[in-house]
């Protein structure tokens, strides 16, 4: 044999596939992203299922879908073969969900209406961060998990968490638990004001404005002012509505406060990246308040239908979060920081009731 004829030998037998170890090959890239995308809608679908059954359905579908995923990952581990699709999930997904998100936001009803809401609003928010990471500190609690949690209780529970956690570095398991924490917490919450209502000394409009101003999700704010009547209902939503509006400005504040408190050991400022989705957030809210209802009729059904696809698409994301939550770590991480964002919780309640 030539040395010719060896070497296009030796490189025949290089370029033959080795079906020995075709087993060992991982799935084509594109199975693999979409395989976990439908991984977390399906766990996503299987919340909305849990969240129908007695005891669960004052827990909500986000918490559900967290609590399944959470679950799985302890029993059958990380799904690996779907990691593309799940962090696609809960990084692009989470994102797109939040920029729909801002169609809730009525900034029209918000500047018109409640200019003094506002006012308690940012105050409240104020408080719940500060107070959240001085009891952390004290407390010896994690810091960037305490952070997120005084960011859910004083803006808008999950959405806000989702918001700031890149800015602020948060790993995956610390803003899935950070969720947990404040759907649990929240709806705890709400269920009992909805049981001292009838002996408290307010009318509607005030109880709606407390709950409002002191309750953890839009969700929670429905819960509790619902049975207390459309005036008390329609007062709630406004202030929960206020704190929304307030998330864009107190995302800046966190950019520019990393920039200054994040150096390197050169004594250089460490990039943050700039939370691009939240122009997407103010660009729906403008779209929602100005355009679409006013220049471009649409039907309630509609926006109750995009209401529900980025619920869903928020529940998905989140879902992606909770695969990454080791609840050994959980243990010695989250129990601290929970005892913190609940005695604020208690304070804000409590200290708002006098205010009102």
């Amino acid at each position: 044999m030539s040395a010719h004829e060896a070497k296009k030998l030796s490189t025949d037998r290089q370029q033959e596939p080795d079906h020995n170890n075709k087993g060992n090959q991982q799935p084509a890239q594109w199975i693999r992203w979409t395989g976990g995308v439908a991984f977390t809608f399906f766990i996503a679908a299987l919340g909305f299922f849990l969240a129908k059954l007695p005891g669960f359905q004052q827990v909500g579908l986000l918490a559900s879908a967290i609590l399944i995923a959470i679950l799985y990952r302890q029993v059958f581990d990380y799904p690996e073969t779907f990691r593309p699709g799940i962090e696609f999930s809960s990084k692009k997904i989470l994102r797109f969900a939040i920029i729909l998100y801002g169609l809730k936001l009525n900034i029209g009803t918000v500047l018109q209406d409640g200019l003094g809401l506002l006012i308690r609003d940012a105050a409240v928010i104020v408080f719940a961060i500060v107070l959240t990471v001085w009891l952390a500190k004290r407390f010896k609690a994690d810091e960037k998990l305490s952070m997120l949690l005084g960011v859910g209780t004083g803006v808008c529970g999950a959405a806000a968490i989702a918001a700031v956690a890149p800015i602020v570095k948060a790993k995956d398991e610390d803003t899935a638990i950070g969720v947990g924490i404040i759907a649990l917490v929240g709806t705890i919450f709400a269920i009992f004001y909805t049981i001292i209502r009838p002996i408290l000394p307010l009318d509607g409009v005030e109880y709606g404005m407390w709950a409002g101003v002191s309750l953890h999700e839009l969700a929670h704010v429905a819960l509790a002012a619902a049975p207390a009547g459309d005036d008390a209902l329609a007062m709630g939503l406004l202030a929960k509505l206020g704190r929304v509006f307030l998330l864009v400005p107190l995302c800046f504040v966190l950019v520019y406060w990393m920039k200054r408190k994040d150096k390197d050991k050169g004594g250089e400022k460490t990039k943050v990246a700039f939370p691009y989705f939240l122009l997407g957030f103010i660009a729906m809210s403008v779209l929602g308040s100005f355009v679409l209802g006013v220049s471009i009729p649409v039907s309630d059904g509609f926006m109750e239908g995009v209401s529900t696809f980025s619920t869903w698409l928020l529940t998905a994301a989140m879902v992606g979060l909770g695969l990454n939550v080791s609840l050994r770590e959980v243990r010695t991480k989250a129990l601290r920081p929970l005892f913190a964002m609940g005695i604020t919780s208690i304070c804000l309640s409590v200290l708002t009731y006098f205010f009102i």
